[in-house]
Formats: C-alpha cells, structure tokens, sequence
C-alpha cells in the first residue's frame, strides 16, 4: 500500500549525474528545497521556495533523490 506517496518500485523518473529542470516547492525539515519530478521528490541543496533552476542530481534512492543546483 502507498499511501498516496506514489509507486518507486521500478524505474524511477531521475537518473544518477544528470540534470533536471525543476521548481522548488517546499522546504525539507533540513532546510533543503524540495522539487518533484513526476511526483518523485528531489531534495535540492541551497534551494529555495519558487526556485526554477536546473539541478544534478547525486544520489537516487528507493523514495527520494538529492541533487545540486547548476
């Protein structure tokens, strides 16, 4: 069951090294951006709400991925 959280399981919409456009949307309790990318959340260093920027993204986990802005 997801739990409304969305299906990971299989392919995920990121890939390790390259980069996305995307706008920061939330802050994480760490004080990351939060940006999504089909529903997929990406944790974007140094951003902020209403950030569009483009981001490489660093690691992809089961849930979530971390990326940097360009």
């Amino acid at each position: 069951m997801s739990y409304g959280r969305g299906d990971f399981g299989g392919p995920k919409p990121v890939e390790e090294g390259k980069e996305y456009d995307v706008e920061v949307t939330e802050i994480s309790r760490k004080g990351d951006g939060i940006a999504r990318i089909q529903g997929f959340v990406i944790f974007v260093k140094g951003g902020r709400v209403g950030d569009k920027c483009k981001v490489k993204i660093e690691s992809v986990g089961p849930r979530f991925a971390t990326g940097a802005k360009v």
